[in-house]
Formats: structure tokens, sequence, C-alpha cells
């Protein structure tokens, strides 16, 4: 049920792009089931194929509100107001038939447009922050569009928005909220160590401190970081990198005036004896950190990409695409939520530290 706000609240919805995701997976209908249920909270624009979306929102509830605008008219008019009981859409349409649970490449150009979409919004004022639904890489990929191979929403919206370094972040558990970022992403294991530099890691924890900073309000944020190896290196017994790189790069940071502490083990860093006097554990690598997050919140997290210059978040699964295959009304849309809800208040945030910053 949509969270009961004041008149006043109400005024100061933040307008947030949606993007829908993989159309064969769950990502259309977690979408529309999140968007109706914080329209009180929101002003929800869905970006897909518009005509696909409301059957979903049909089949879904005859109540939700679908309205459609081509993207020609939203540039030459931008967003028109909307109340509470409507959603837009900003009709992106696909060219083959979805037949939910099969992956169809004629649609990977269409998929690619939502995000370019959302992203030309944000730039030109008109959302507060993107949010997005789950896509598989292979429908882009499949499709041939281009010389470079997609390797997922955090790596474009970086390249598109000329990022030279992002960091990703999840968020999950009861609060206080455990916040884990990664200092690597999607690389095979045996590329870990060569990835991890004392450049590349400095620069990992200043997003970090300045994202926790203008985006979560926190005056000065407390990190953690992980090492490496095993046990932490055990003094260099069973590693270098924790001696070489990374508590060089955490002794700079601390001469920056940054609150960062460790190398600490992965095996016990992860306790709330140490959790409780911190705002975000930075792990080495994917499954050193997110195997622990997910744990506490799957099914429940926001994936947030640090360092861009907009707000982006999304669900923390994938496409589900064994569940869509079902029909609509399978599937949990709770993930969607916390990361529709994670958006707007970092969209409040950045809105009070303007408005300071102003004055």
């Amino acid at each position: 049920m949509p969270a009961i706000v004041s008149a006043q609240q109400a005024a100061r919805r933040p307008t947030l792009a949606i993007t829908t995701g993989e159309p064969a997976g769950i990502g259309p209908e977690i979408s529309i089931k999140a968007a109706w249920a914080l329209r009180a909270e929101i002003r929800a624009v869905l970006i897909g194929d518009a005509a696909y979306l409301a059957m979903i929102a049909d089949t879904l509830d005859p109540a939700i509100s679908l309205v459609a605008l081509s993207l020609r008219a939203v540039r030459s008019g931008g967003l028109p107001d909307f109340p509470p009981d409507r959603l837009v859409v900003i009709d992106c349409p696909l060219e083959a038939h979805v037949v939910p649970g099969h992956l169809d490449p004629k649609n990977g150009r269409s998929l690619l447009q939502t995000l370019d979409i959302a992203i030309e919004g944000a730039q030109s004022g008109w959302f507060d922050a993107i949010v997005t639904a789950p896509l598989q890489k292979s429908t882009i990929n499949d499709a041939g569009i281009g010389d470079v191979k997609f390797t997922g929403h955090t790596e474009y919206l970086a390249q598109q928005t000329h990022t030279p370094q992002v960091v990703m972040m999840l968020v999950g558990g009861t609060a206080p909220h455990l916040r884990v970022a990664l200092a690597t992403t999607h690389l095979a294991l045996k590329q870990v160590p060569a990835a991890i530099t004392f450049d590349a890691l400095s620069r990992t924890l200043e997003i970090i401190h300045a994202d926790l900073h203008s985006k979560f309000g926190l005056a000065q944020p407390r990190i953690l970081v992980t090492g490496l190896n095993p046990h932490a290196g055990e003094s260099g017994y069973l590693g270098r990198e924790e001696i070489d790189v990374i508590a060089p790069a955490i002794l700079a940071a601390q001469a920056k005036g940054m609150h960062v502490s460790g190398p600490y083990p992965a095996d016990t860093v992860f306790q709330p004896k140490y959790l409780q006097d911190a705002d975000c554990v930075l792990a080495m690598y994917h499954d050193q950190g997110l195997p622990v997050l997910k744990f506490a919140s799957f099914g429940q997290g926001v994936n947030i990409t640090l360092g861009l210059p907009l707000i982006r978040t999304s669900v923390d699964h994938g496409t589900a695409l064994d569940l869509a295959a079902l029909g609509v009304g399978h599937a949990d849309c709770g993930s969607m939520i916390a990361a529709i809800q994670a958006a707007a208040q970092m969209a409040a945030q950045m809105a009070l530290g303007t408005d300071a910053s102003s004055t």
C-alpha cells in the first residue's frame, strides 16, 4: 500500500525515470507494481513499450492508469504535471512480439534506447533520478549494436556520462542498513589482483566518501576496507597486496581527512562489533562482499552506482526469465520498491545540499 503523505509532501514528489528492463523477464511487472504502490510518494515515469506495459498493468489491476507520451512530445514540451493516480510512460516501442521467458535480440535496440532516454532526461532535468529494472546483456549484445560489447548498466551509464570510474555499492538488511561497495566488479577471479592498484583503490575510496556525504547526508562517512587475501594476507605470508597496495591507499585516504580503516580479514569484518562503527564496507571483489549482503537482504536489497553525475539505483536480482514464463502476477517487487525509495531519498538529500549551497 502507498504511504500516507501530506499535501506539502505530495507537492514535492521527486520525478523518477524507471527503465522497465528486459521485456521477457519480470522487469515490466515489478516496475509497474512498485511505481503504482509508491505513486503518492513519487512521480513515476516508466520507459518502455507503452502498449506492452498497458497490457501487463491491466492484467495486474485494471485500476492502474498509464498515460503514454512520445519522446518527441517530451523533448518539445517537457514532462506534463500529472496527479498521483497516473503513471506516465515514455513510449519506446519494441521491434518483436514478447514471449515471456524467451529472449529476442530484435528487442535489443529498444532496450538500449530506454537507457539513453533515461540518461538524457536526467541530464536535461526531467528526472531527479534513474531506477533500472534488470535486463539481459545477451539481448543487447546479440542484437549487434555498435562495436563495443555491452557489459551492464553500470558500465554503460559511466560510458554515456563520460565518467572515468564508478563504484558499485549494494545496500540491504534491516536498519542500520548494511552497505557493501566493491573495488572490482564483474571480473574473473584471476584478474582481480592486477586490477587492484593504488590509484584505482584511492579513487574508489574518494568516490565512496564523496557520495556517502552528498547523496546520503553523512558528514564523515566511516569506511572499513577488507583485505584481498585470506586473513588479510597474514603479514605477507598469504600475499603482499595488503602491504604493497591496500594499506598505502588507506593511509593516503586518512591523510586527506577520510575516516577509513583496515585492511580487515573479509571473513571477520562482517560482525556487529565492526559494522556498528561503519557506514560502508569496501570489499575487494564481487563474491567477497555480496554473498554476505544478499544473505541478509536478497529480494529487498538495492544496487547503487556511485560516482555518476546522476542518481541511479537498481534491484539486487536478475531478469528471472523462468518466473516470467509462468505469467503475470508471480514476481515480488520488494527490491524494486526499495530501489525507488532509495532513489527518492537520495534525490531529496541532493536537493537539500543544493538548497543549502545556494543560501
